[in-house]
């Protein structure tokens, strides 16, 4: 998939937890997982933008684009 997230590299850099981070912002913990793991398909613009409040960052440092090589 050419859409990367470092959603657990910027929580490491913060030293943030899962379990605290998913309580902030309202969502499981599990669903927080799948997101980081990249296995969603899309995240509300509101979940992004309380994930961004909470960790001080901005959307292009959760996700990044990489093209697929052919």
């Amino acid at each position: 998939m050419p859409i990367i997230v470092n959603l657990d590299v910027v929580m490491a850099q913060r030293k943030i937890k899962s379990k605290v981070l998913a309580e902030q912002i309202g969502i499981s913990e599990q669903n927080l997982s799948l997101l980081k793991s990249g296995k969603v398909k899309g995240v509300r613009f509101n979940t992004l933008e309380k994930i961004c409040a909470v960790l001080e960052c901005q959307p292009g440092d959760l996700l990044a684009f990489q093209p697929d090589k052919k």
